[in-house]
């Protein structure tokens, strides 16, 4: 069978959410997956979903009966009890049927999922769509993926080896398929250890040298490659493989609307099977068609609703294709590009973004691999950088490849010591303190503001008060500011004023005689005693004080109930006290 080279067209980007549920589970066959992708880019219509079991089968180019058993299987739970499709049956009053309505689940923010293309579904069969989806997977997760791993997630569904895991050769063989069509680079023993390293690409490719013309509507070559049994052949449902009743065994619909019709219909409009992603132009001329071919081949013929809004491109000339490329390459016309061998080592893993630059870009990205080596940095840390940035991003969202290789791969980030790579000392792989803590400082400056927009405690984002404060900070500046130690006064009792005897040192109240002499009534007395001559004990008879006054004994009148004097008394209870 001869092959075609597509030329370039419209740019396929649309495409879709789908679960790895899917992708992995041996419950679904492979033709699940690519029923699941079509659909749901027919569901993200303002209209939905409404075409016919026949119609979905011709955009993929399978059959209807493969068409339904996929169906099927996404009605039915799985193994762990979620539904993938739903399907809403319609019938006029009259009874006549209409195409049902059909809708995907509603995927979870916390379910792991792959983006896979629309245009992947329609040029892939549904074996090599589920390798592709893994690749991809896999490169959005940084996973280095080998045919054996490759060979357990593909499973047969029919004959004496149902349920069983392929062979690595026949992955080998569909691996083989994938990039032949373009959809998927293998670099061979480039990854690690040896491994091959797989590119899945989310662009429809721009030249097909190894598709049969008629892929969907050949001859009977094509149609076993497509047709996972023999039983598929033809446009009729199985048993228990309709969706309508099992009498009918089929939908019951028997007309579509004109949305999805077929373009013989003139109500049609072209409206493409968006999915998540709309549909844009590829950069390039603009060709003329000659006069109302281009218009006839559109509408007669071929199936509609293709990914790309149109059923085949028209083809371009040589000499436009020629002079495209010298547009591309610009007018620089410097000396020829010569890169050293260990640079051009290092740049291994974007070489596929290295060739979409010119002389100029690609000079500058070599100088900054020369720059950084020069500085210190391993080529294996550069690789590695290279690597593991390149397998964040999709191959369709680098819109300019010289700026994101300059601006966005090569950059080292991190802090400002030179053996930080990304937040991770490169030489212990360890987490960088550093990095750590310029994190938290940032998520600090944003809580906070956070918090104030809200109307909350910047520091405790706490309800404040009616002072501004909330309870937390009035306990805090407590701590932090302790409250002033409290003077205590000795309190004056009331009544006359206290003062001490000048002779015996007692106190006393300072009232009467005791304003005049500052004595005591017993030291007065001895006073007024001592003056007329006499001893206080003599003249009352009664016991002299035992105490001494220095080396002298004591004269003075003892205490009826002590053996001393007030004074000596005094003296006692003072020392007591001391």
């Amino acid at each position: 069978m001869e092959s075609v080279a597509a030329p370039t067209g419209p740019v396929r980007r649309q495409r879709v959410r789908v679960p790895m549920r899917l992708v992995w589970s041996p419950y679904y066959q492979d033709v699940a997956l690519s029923v699941y992708v079509k659909v749901k880019a027919l569901a993200s219509r303002p209209e939905g979903c409404q075409a016919r079991t026949v119609t979905i089968a011709s955009y993929l180019g399978l059959s209807a009966a493969s068409v339904e058993r996929g169906m099927t299987q996404l009605r039915r739970p799985g193994p762990d009890g979620a539904v993938e499709l739903f399907t809403k049956r319609r019938t006029l009053p009259g009874g006549t049927g209409q195409s049902a309505v059909r809708k995907v689940r509603s995927m979870s923010r916390e379910e792991a999922f792959v983006w896979v293309p629309v245009a992947a579904a329609e040029d892939l069969t549904p074996r090599q769509l589920r390798v592709y989806a893994l690749v991809a997977y896999a490169q959005a997760r940084g996973i280095a993926l080998t045919e054996a791993e490759l060979a357990s997630c593909l499973r047969h569904h029919s004959g004496k080896k149902a349920g069983e895991a392929l062979s690595v050769t026949a992955t080998s063989a569909v691996v083989d398929e994938v990039e032949a069509a373009r959809w998927m680079t293998v670099q061979r023993r480039a990854g690690a250890r040896g491994r091959n390293l797989y590119i899945a690409h989310d662009l429809a490719p721009e030249a097909r040298t190894d598709v049969p013309a008629d892929r969907c509507g050949g001859g009977p070559e094509a149609a076993e490659a497509v047709v996972d049994s023999g039983s598929e052949g033809s446009d009729s449902s199985q048993v228990g493989e309709g969706s309508g009743s099992p009498v009918g065994e089929g939908s019951l619909a028997n007309r579509e609307v004109p949305m999805t019709d077929s373009p013989d219909d003139g109500r049609a409009l072209l409206s493409p099977a968006v999915g998540e992603v709309q549909v844009g132009k590829a950069a390039g001329p603009v060709e003329k068609p000659a006069g109302g071919e281009a218009t006839a081949a559109a509408g007669d013929g071929g199936l509609a609703l293709r990914a790309g809004g149109q059923n085949q491109p028209s083809p371009s000339k040589s000499k436009n294709r020629r002079s495209r490329d010298r547009v591309a390459a610009g007018s620089y016309d410097g000396p020829c590009l010569a890169i050293n061998a260990q640079i051009y080592a290092v740049l291994e893993p974007v070489h596929v973004l290295l060739e979409q630059v010119n002389n100029f870009v690609a000079r500058k990205v070599a100088r900054e691999v020369g720059r950084q080596l020069r500085e210190g940095t391993s080529p294996e840390r550069l690789q590695h950088r290279l690597t593991a940035r390149l397998a964040k991003v999709m191959l369709s969202d680098i819109r300019d490849p010289g700026r994101w290789l300059l601006g966005v791969a090569l950059p080292r980030w991190g802090c400002g010591y030179q053996d930080c790579e990304a937040g991770v000392i490169w030489r212990t792989g360890a987490a960088c303190e550093i990095c750590a803590e310029v994190v938290q400082d940032k998520t600090a400056v944003r809580q906070r503001e956070r918090r104030i927009a809200q109307g909350l405690c910047p520091e405790h984002g706490t309800r404040s008060g009616p002072s501004g404060h909330c309870g937390a900070c009035k306990l805090d500046n407590a701590i932090d500011r302790p409250a002033p130690a409290v003077v205590v006064q000795q309190r004056v009792p009331d009544g006359p004023p206290r003062g001490s005897c000048g002779d015996c040192g007692a106190r006393i109240m300072l009232t009467g005689r005791a304003l005049e002499d500052g004595l005591c009534k017993l030291c007065r007395e001895e006073a007024s005693t001592a003056a007329t001559g006499d001893t206080p004990a003599a003249a009352a008879g009664r016991a002299v004080c035992s105490g001494r006054d220095g080396g002298v004994p004591c004269g003075r009148q003892a205490l009826p109930t002590r053996s001393v004097c007030a004074r000596h008394l005094v003296q006692e209870l003072a020392g007591e006290v001391a």
